[in-house]
Formats: C-alpha cells, sequence, structure tokens
C-alpha cells in the first residue's frame, strides 16, 4: 500500500483503522522518507504489522569513484567548482535545488517533461523511460563528453546502467545516500512480502 494522500500519519492510522486493514506493505520509493516514516508511525499507533519492499541499495564495486553525500544539498555543495559536464540524475522535482551552480552543463534524462523554464542556462533534456542498458548509457556519456554522474542511490537494477557506464568511463559518481526512516521489518523482493503474509496471518485486506 502506498502511504502517499493520506494526510500524514495520522491520517493514514484512521484510515488502517476506517477500512479494516490488517497488514500494511510500504513499497515506496527508497527516497521518499517522509512516507514512510509515516507508515511506521501509523503501524505503531494502530498496532498493524508493518513490511517494507526494499531495493538493496547499490555498493561500490572495484573501479568505481564514488563520493557519497547526505543529500541533495551535500551534491549542490559538491557541485561548487568549475565548469564541468554534468549528467544529473536525480529526477524533475529536484531541478531546481542546483540552480546555485549555473556554470556547468547539465544532461537531464527525466520520465516526464520539465514543467517551466529550466534552472540553469546550459542543458539537454532527455525523456525516457527505462530500464537501460549500460551500452546505452555509455553512449549517451560519451556522446555528450559528460564528467561526472549526479545518482540517488535508487538501488534496483532498472537504474544501474548509468552508474555500471561510469565505472566502465572511470568517471566520478556523486552518489546521494539514502535518507534514514525508523527501524522495521525489511524484504527485498515480493515473493518475500507474500511470505510474510502468509507466516502473519492476514486474513484481511491489505
Amino acid at each position: 500500500m502506498r502511504t502517499g494522500g493520506f494526510g500524514g500519519a495520522e491520517g493514514l492510522a484512521g484510515f488502517l483503522r476506517d477500512h479494516q486493514i490488517s497488514h500494511l506493505v510500504d513499497a515506496t520509493h527508497p527516497f521518499a522518507a517522509q512516507m514512510s516514516r509515516n507508515a511506521c508511525l501509523a503501524a505503531a499507533e494502530t498496532g498493524v504489522p508493518l513490511v517494507a519492499l526494499t531495493r538493496p541499495a547499490w555498493t561500490p564495486q572495484p573501479g568505481d569513484r564514488w563520493t557519497h553525500v547526505d543529500s541533495i544539498a551535500g551534491a549542490v555543495a559538491a557541485l561548487d567548482r568549475p565548469m564541468a559536464r554534468i549528467m544529473l540524475a536525480v529526477g524533475r522535482m529536484h531541478l531546481a535545488d542546483f540552480a546555485p551552480n549555473p556554470q556547468h552543463f547539465y544532461l537531464l534524462r527525466l520520465v516526464d517533461p520539465p514543467v517551466g523554464a529550466l534552472p540553469f542556462p546550459d542543458a539537454e533534456v532527455i525523456v525516457s523511460r527505462g530500464p537501460f542498458a549500460e551500452a546505452e548509457d555509455t553512449a549517451l556519456m560519451q556522446a555528450h563528453h559528460i564528467d561526472i554522474i549526479v545518482s540517488k542511490n535508487s538501488g534496483g537494477t532498472g537504474a544501474y546502467a548509468k552508474i555500471a557506464a561510469a565505472r566502465r568511463l572511470g568517471l566520478p559518481v556523486i552518489m546521494i545516500d539514502r535518507p534514514s526512516v525508523p527501524d522495521r521489518h525489511e524484504v527485498t523482493t515480493a515473493d518475500a512480502v507474500l511470505d510474510w503474509l502468509a507466516h502473519t496471518g492476514a486474513d484481511l485486506g491489505v
């Protein structure tokens, strides 16, 4: 169950009660930290068992050149440097955060077109939805003479091609680490969610 649109933790707790929800599955994006915090608070308030379906985070491999930062703001600070050609893979909602560094060229690959004018003068937008292939991303970075990749550590396989391509090309990656969430039971596959439901006696709506 997604936890957005319920009016915060209190609203979600009310929904769980009103609909007699027996089990709660948090399958939100790893960076949807507020939604996950709301789910944890609502589960604790109502006593509804909670499991999180979480993609395993990416980990550095031999040849990777990662600089870890703890937030979007940390990535912005890391780009306070002379002009470079940046592949900015942080999603449409965070583009304005990078306005303080207008000296760079930004390559933006987005699922949906940006709304309004871009917050920096030199950029190219590619509207495309993954999954992507390593060879495809390697060619993309070479064609645009990319110097640095900025990426969230989203995990999973669909968006990993850019990380593998950066490794192949020896390019540095500014890796935005995942936000912290409360301790909770986590699994990494849909089958594990089903097994959890089977072993916690789910007999009502989930």
